[in-house]
């Protein structure tokens, strides 16, 4: 390697290690990731800061500015008291409704980042609703749900992610395949939909237990308010133009923004410059913008494809079994992550596809296909971007997060892949 790829898998692995450790605020670390990328001069500053030009980093400010909208209005306390009657028979029954409501509402909401800022705020007041307060494991765990459940179980649904976007579109460019909707969801529903989502309730269920205080009783239904009937409104039309972006063209991203914007305005809007300031978190912002920029440097310079090619020159592929080479390629696109993070790994793996199909034997689709097993199972949880923003707007210590992450992770490889291998056989992938 030249010098200014060292410098750059330096800088990488210095940013990753700060990241994964959190010895510093990952923040701190964003910013002396740019600072040091700009100062070493290992790529142009327009790609070091790229993140703050994609969609996503301004899903996440929109996100919490709609989330601080529907909290101040009222509209999220009203969700909760009308959703607390039917989930609050027990804690296990509120953590498996939080996922099916992460689930259901994928189906028809292509943005990550729109729902969790859609949930969120709807979740946080449940808990507050059935005692879980600041600070109690459950409400912990609850906040987790929306989080891994939007992430990890989207990638079910091939519209529903960023990965799953990239990955169809690296597909078609270097293949000239095309991925249909009908059978991507039956190729990946029943494990990585389904059974990961009693997975990832079980885990949380496990790992942050709690009991509600008291079953919550239906409400008689109170009259919305001005704002609350004007903002409903503004979700009304947000959540349609994010229903039909296919056919209208507009980005969730900006149709997000658009609706930010009405809501920071004077007089007709919900949320004053001063909340804007104090209540819609920065740092995260600032952190995924860096996530962002990090995936980019190691794409462009090409850190990924080095890593990838050495990764195939020390993997057994074809020696050990089909069940052995499906593993091994998950294995792949799991350590991919850790460089390119979930959004990244399809740009990487897909090109390195053919050479993994002929190196197992298994046909050239399938291995296209088991990646999503290994993208949508971050092992840390800077890994994926949706997972940083549920914990930033419920404020979730980073602890907790990594703990899910790794224990979720090793039920995925230890239970569910060896199901999914059975599966891909089964509907004729093997």
């Amino acid at each position: 390697m030249d010098v200014s790829l060292l410098l750059t898998a330096g800088l990488v692995a210095a940013t990753i290690g700060l990241w994964a450790t959190a010895r510093l605020p990952e923040y701190l670390t964003a910013l002396l990731f740019f600072t040091l990328a700009m100062v070493l001069k290992v790529a142009p500053a327009a790609l070091i800061f790229s993140g703050f030009a994609s969609s996503a980093f301004w899903l996440v400010l929109s996100g919490y500015v709609i989330g601080i909208a529907i909290r101040k209005t009222g509209l999220a306390d009203r969700c909760a008291r009308w959703l607390a009657p039917g989930l609050s028979g027990s804690y296990p029954r509120l953590v498996f409704g939080v996922i099916g409501l992460t689930y259901a509402l994928a189906f028809v909401m292509p943005s990550n980042m729109g729902r969790i800022a859609l949930l969120m705020p709807i979740v946080l007041a449940l808990a507050d609703r059935t005692g879980l307060g600041e600070g109690r494991p459950g409400r912990i765990g609850l906040g987790l749900a929306v989080g891994f459940g939007t992430f990890q179980l989207s990638a079910s649904i091939l519209p529903a992610n960023v990965p799953n976007l990239v990955m169809a579109g690296a597909i078609e460019s270097s293949y000239g395949l095309h991925l249909a909707y009908l059978p991507y969801l039956l190729l990946h529903l029943p494990v990585l939909g389904l059974l990961k989502g009693v997975a990832l309730g079980a885990c949380v269920c496990g790992l942050f237990r709690d009991r509600l205080e008291g079953r919550v009783e239906a409400e008689a239904a109170q009259p919305l308010s001005a704002d609350e009937k004007r903002l409903a409104l503004l979700l009304a039309v947000t959540l349609g133009l994010w229903f039909t972006d296919a056919l209208h063209g507009i980005s969730p991203a900006w149709v997000g923004l658009g609706a930010a914007c009405i809501c920071l305005l004077p007089r007709i809007g919900f949320v004053s410059g001063e909340e804007f300031g104090k209540e819609v978190n920065h740092r995260t912002a600032l952190y995924v913008a860096a996530i962002l920029g990090l995936a980019a440097l190691v794409a462009q310079s090409g850190l990924g494809e080095a890593i990838g090619q050495a990764l195939l020159h020390v993997l057994p592929l074809g020696a050990i079994g089909p069940l052995g080479s499906f593993a091994a390629i998950t294995g792949v696109a799991v350590l991919l992550g850790f460089v390119v993070t979930a959004n990244g790994v399809p740009a990487l793996f897909t090109p390195l596809a053919h050479s993994l199909a002929s190196a197992s034997g298994l046909p050239l689709l399938s291995v296209l296909m088991i990646q999503v097993i290994g993208f949508s199972t971050p092992l840390l949880p800077y890994q994926a971007s949706p997972i940083v923003v549920a914990m930033g707007m419920g404020r979730i210590p980073f602890a907790a997060a990594l703990r899910l992450s790794l224990v979720l992770a090793g039920v995925t490889f230890l239970v569910l892949l060896p199901l999914d291998y059975l599966w891909f056989r089964l509907m004729g992938q093997l």
